[in-house]
């Protein structure tokens, strides 16, 4: 199998770009293919000024046939170099994104979620003959339905947010202002640039340093400069050279950050199970030590097999944790605290002790 060669860009058929890669090879995939928009004519705004609508021809496949068609190739050399722990985003409007997500389906993709990007800043809908498009739509999905592991930064998210779940409805402005880049005559130099704060977003929450991504419509290089500026590695795929020209221009400005700048907050899942036993074993308490409830009204002692017993209740940390509260369950690493010089502690702090020395 020939080696991934990592952090470029290719110029070139992204159908064709896929096969020519080893298989198996890519940890996401961040599509924004084309909407293949059904505009009828132009559009003016109130004071008779041209709207830039997307009319270039790589935005126009053909027919719904035609479209099918064309996703379903790609789709099919996507899923034969994501790894399969992988998983995929691709985004698109009304236009595109129905057809995108049956076909995601029926080549075996497994949702698990769809995020609505609410624009905060929509363009408005000058004729007054509908709504308003204020939002797009992302799909993100497995690479099948009997995967069980992915990457899901659970935690990050919910830090990222104020500690306060992360929701599917994500309110972000669309690029424009010193975000939006320009060619030298002042004009935008690609008509459907995605912000940096939804491709980091993606980015953050499925995906961690040293992974790969794969843009097979990579444009100016969004997910390739958020890539780099948060530790993963790109492959963009782009078939106009002049984006490929200005999204390799944007990637070498990007600077690193810092390895341990990168390391974010772990859900529980991902961190390595350590049994109480481990803490007994390690030393960092024995048997006979005392254990007590937040306000030390109760108290068990540890025992040689990582069990506790307040004489009446026995079992792990959990089952006498429950016992004592005459509670149906009980997280016995932060209910049950040690006495330290300070004061008490939660055991929970021995147990990070046990996981740091795993990580060394």
């Amino acid at each position: 199998m020939s080696e991934l060669r990592k952090d470029r860009i290719i110029v070139g058929d992204c159908v064709r770009a896929m096969e020519q890669m080893p298989e198996k090879s890519v940890n996401l995939i961040f599509a924004d293919p084309p909407y293949n928009m059904q505009l009828g004519g132009e559009l003016h705004r109130p004071d008779n000024s041209k709207v830039d609508a997307v009319t270039q021809e790589w935005d126009q496949i053909g027919s719904f046939d035609k479209y099918d068609l064309f996703t379903w190739k790609w789709l099919e050399a996507a899923k034969r170099v994501l790894k399969d722990d992988g998983a995929i985003w691709v985004m698109g409007s009304y236009h595109n994104i129905y057809r995108v997500g049956g076909i995601l389906q029926d080549a075996g993709f497994w949702f698990m979620n769809d995020v609505i990007w609410r624009k905060s800043n929509p363009m408005p809908n000058f004729k007054g003959t509908r709504f308003t498009n204020a939002h797009e739509t992302l799909l993100w999905c497995l690479k099948s339905k009997d995967q069980k592991k992915y990457t899901f930064n659970y935690k990050a998210m919910k830090m990222l947010n104020d500690e306060v779940q992360m929701r599917s409805d994500w309110n972000l402005p669309i690029c424009s202002g010193h975000e939006r880049i320009k060619d030298e005559e002042g004009v935008k130099a690609h008509p459907t640039q995605k912000p940096q704060s939804l491709l980091y977003r993606v980015l953050l929450a499925t995906t961690n340093p040293g992974d790969v991504v794969l843009d097979p419509f990579f444009g100016t290089g969004t997910t390739g400069a958020v890539a780099k500026m948060l530790g993963r590695h790109y492959i963009g795929v782009e078939q106009d050279r002049a984006y490929a020209k200005v999204a390799r221009e944007r990637i070498a400005q990007v600077s690193f950050a810092a390895p341990e700048d990168l390391h974010v907050t772990q859900s529980a899942r991902a961190l390595p199970r350590v049994p109480f036993g481990s803490v007994v074993e390690a030393g960092l308490l024995q048997a006979g030590d005392k254990l007590f409830c937040p306000k030390q009204q109760r108290i068990a002692k540890v025992r040689a097999d990582g069990s506790i017993s307040t004489g009446k209740d026995n079992g792990s940390i959990h089952q006498v944790g429950a016992a004592v509260q005459h509670a149906p369950a009980c997280n016995g690493w932060t209910f049950w605290h040690f006495r330290t010089d300070k004061g008490y502690a939660p055991i929970d702090v021995l147990r990070q002790q046990i996981r740091a020395g795993l990580n060394a």
